[in-house]
């Protein structure tokens, strides 16, 4: 199976970015999740999504993770960030685990989100030590039209996130890097400001 790759597309998350947004309460984003199946199953699914961001992690915050992610690896970002708490992030109502990285940046007048979190792994998962328990975050990236208030993103379950020197280049950069064949979308994304 050949997984899916983002490449260097969370460098905004751990660099400098001013945001685009000035969030002055809770913001909701709800919409569709469009998974798509593999393996032997290889139907597409659908389920509304439930994002809550109650803050944004700071500058300081993001240069020591990415200070981590380059010394020790994935396991000593996780280990960061775990108990950090920005949010939360549910499917079809259930209760979903709490958000750990938030960041934005503007990208041609749009709102580019960049989300990270620490996945929910089961007993079953954890105790067979599958191959999946490489993957220990969930990653999102949302586009959001300032405007409308509407957008669209992209949705990876279970993520690994590296510190990888490109082969051509020779620059490092950070990797994501899906479980999956491909990524699963968030379609008809809609925002709300509350108060908090």
């Amino acid at each position: 199976m050949k997984n899916f790759k983002f490449l260097g597309v969370l460098f905004a998350i751990f660099t400098v970015a001013s945001p685009f947004y000035a969030q002055a309460g809770k913001e909701t984003f709800t919409g569709t999740l469009l998974s798509y199946g593999t393996g032997f199953n290889t139907r597409a699914s659908t389920n509304l999504f439930k994002l809550d961001i109650t803050n944004q992690t700071s500058d300081a915050d993001a240069q020591k993770y990415l200070s981590l992610l380059a010394s020790g690896g994935q396991n000593d970002l996780l280990d960061a960030i775990k108990d950090e708490n920005v949010g939360r992030f549910s499917i079809s109502g259930r209760l979903g685990p709490r958000v750990n990285i938030v960041r934005e940046k503007e990208t041609d007048g749009k709102r580019h989100i960049y989300i990270v979190f620490e996945r929910w792994m089961g007993f079953g998962e954890l105790r067979g030590g599958y191959r999946s328990t490489d993957y220990p975050f969930t990653y999102i990236e949302l586009l959001i039209d300032p405007r409308t208030g509407r957008g669209e993103g992209t949705y990876i379950a279970a993520a690994q996130i590296r510190w990888k020197k490109d082969k051509d280049t020779g620059v490092f950069r950070v990797e994501v890097e899906d479980f999956a064949t491909f990524p699963s979308r968030l379609l008809n994304v809609r925002t709300k400001v509350s108060p908090r």
